[in-house]
């Protein structure tokens, strides 16, 4: 996994710094990130398949938009990604996130950090020489 939890973030909530080859990538490893806090993601199955898509204005919007799926389809639905496929088409601004995993149950899973929201404190996207950064701050 190519992500990391810089501590340079505002206190009580989740700072994310990750990396990718594509901005998919990039955007698959914040979310990465964020379901290892919610749940550890080893103990997590992959039993179920499940696509979401996000649109934005910016790349910015492009990101809260996809995270703020992701962390819908947990809250409501108690699904966690075990594997991420997402694939960013820069020039329409859409986000598509191919995933497998299983429904989160408190009988089987260890539980984290609850993640609240998602915010564009902080946030951070770049092209580099090696791909894509992206950094988010997440409410917790």
């Amino acid at each position: 996994m190519s992500y990391s939890y810089p501590d340079d973030g505002p206190p009580a909530d989740l700072l994310i710094a990750a990396k990718g080859k594509t901005l998919g990538e990039a955007f698959a490893q914040v979310a990465y990130a964020m379901f290892e806090i919610i749940t550890p993601l080893e103990g997590i199955a992959e039993k179920e398949e499940f696509t979401l898509e996000a649109t934005g204005t910016d790349l910015e919007s492009l990101l809260f938009n996809i995270m703020d799926e992701f962390l819908y389809i947990n809250d409501v639905e108690f699904l966690v990604p075990k594997k991420i496929d997402l694939v960013v088409d820069i020039e329409n601004l859409k986000a598509t996130a191919k995933c497998i995993g299983e429904r989160f149950s408190r009988d089987t899973h260890e539980t984290g950090i609850a993640v609240k929201a998602v915010t564009y404190h902080m946030m951070i996207i770049k092209e580099t020489e090696d791909g894509w950064y992206v950094r988010m701050v997440f409410d917790t």
